[in-house]
């Protein structure tokens, strides 16, 4: 019944996924009208440092950082160069007749007001793909006033030391005012980046106390009311619990779940699209991605080298067998093949869980067709762990130890509106 139940659960998600693309198709980029822009500024290593040490002129901070072998010169290269990427976006967008409010990532994170993020027609992360996560994160619908979209678009301050694969590609960081004024134009395609929702489950409803891994801080993020809410019969007793509530952050990129400790083990129970099976594992993490953050740790994980390649081939019996050899001349490009074939589009309805190094020897994992890597629709995972996390993109932690249970999925109304110009 329950099969049934989630059958007709990912019918009626793809249905939804339809009706929402079609309703955000409709609003064209030729529609759409930008007046107001809210920049927001990442912190440079050197704005990191004097946060540390607020007590000391700048004179003291600068000999504190060459007594500990900092290369001062370089960090306040750094520093001014993203300053300066800072303020040439701030005059492209005015120049276009847009009003700008600026706004730091420690700002953005501690502080800013929903009323703030309701003005900006439009969000813009300047720096790398840490202070786009950001952004994404107060972009959430569980945040908003309103279930309203901003768009997000995100240039890269520093090309030539950051990858920046959640933001423009790099010529628009040698030609910004180009960039703005081809959305000012209507001039670009929307892109609806799937997000996971995660929703813990228990008996109480309570959320366990989050922590800003940036600041290593509590925090609590500004929301609409997630109050817990009563499972239907089904899931309580499937899952054992009587109450879920929905976290407020949404994950673009990923959600990880092991111990804190890295050197251990990490005991998980999973149960994929709500079958009647518990996958029970010893690893030492679960990654649990969508399309957008395919293309990072998703693909760390499970990336192969050339010289995987080379030792899979040398394995092979009759290894110097004519066709053998020809795959041993191409294994750069079978690599790069595979290694390609490990991405998946931004928008797709799906998850792909992967378990980092999970233990193969004797009753593990249980059952032994457990696969290691899989798309699924949603995942419900049971913490045996002692010390450990649940984290979303890397920036946001809460406890998961020893019976803390959640779920994972994704919602098409929970899609991350962002502008692409290629």
């Amino acid at each position: 019944m329950l099969l049934l139940s989630t059958t007709l659960s990912m019918l009626k998600s793809k249905q939804l996924l339809k009706q929402w693309v079609k309703e955000c198709a409709s609003f064209s980029p030729a529609n759409f009208k930008l007046k107001r822009a809210l920049i927001v500024s990442k912190l440079s290593r050197y704005e990191f440092e004097q946060m540390r040490h607020p007590d000391l002129s700048r004179e003291q901070l600068e000999q504190k950082l060459r007594d500990r072998g900092t290369d001062v010169e370089n960090m306040l290269y750094l520093h001014n160069l993203h300053k300066d990427f800072e303020r040439r976006i701030v005059r492209s967008f005015r120049n276009v007749g847009c009003e700008v409010k600026l706004s730091s990532r420690l700002e953005f994170r501690s502080s800013l007001s929903k009323d703030v993020m309701s003005w900006a027609d439009v969000i813009v992360p300047v720096g790398g793909d840490g202070t786009f996560l950001l952004s994404a994160n107060r972009a959430s619908p569980l945040f908003a006033l309103s279930q309203q979209k901003t768009p997000i678009v995100g240039f890269n301050s520093d090309p030539q030391h950051s990858e920046g694969r959640l933001l423009l590609p790099k010529h628009y960081s040698e030609n910004p005012e180009e960039a703005v004024n081809r959305i000012k134009c209507g001039d670009f395609k929307w892109v609806h980046r799937s997000r996971i929702r995660t929703t813990m489950l228990g008996n109480n409803g309570a959320i366990p106390e989050s922590t800003d891994l940036f600041r290593h801080t509590a925090v609590k993020m500004e929301q609409v009311d997630t109050a817990p809410e009563e499972l239907d019969w089904k899931m309580a007793d499937k899952y054992k619990a009587k109450m879920k509530r929905i976290l407020p952050y949404l994950a673009l990129n990923e959600v990880f779940i092991g111990e804190q400790l890295s050197a251990r083990v990490s005991h998980l129970q999973l149960v994929l699209n709500h079958q009647d099976v518990v996958n029970k594992t010893k690893c030492s993490g679960l990654c649990v991605s969508t399309g957008t953050g395919s293309t990072s740790w998703h693909t760390s994980i499970n990336r192969i080298t050339s010289s995987d390649v080379e030792d899979l081939l040398q394995s092979l019996p009759n290894n110097c067998a004519p066709h053998i050899l020809q795959l041993r001349a191409n294994v750069e490009e079978i690599a790069q093949r595979y290694n390609q074939g490990l991405l998946f589009p931004p928008d797709d309805p799906r998850l792909c869980y992967s378990i980092r190094e999970q233990i193969c020897v004797g009753v593990w994992p249980s059952p032994k067709t457990f696969k290691a890597r899989d798309f699924v629709q949603t995942v419900f995972i049971k913490s045996h762990c002692m010390d450990a996390s649940l984290v979303i993109d890397g920036s946001i932690s809460y406890p998961f130890n020893d019976g803390a249970k959640v779920l994972l999925e994704i919602h098409p109304e929970d899609a991350l509106l962002t502008i692409a110009l290629d």
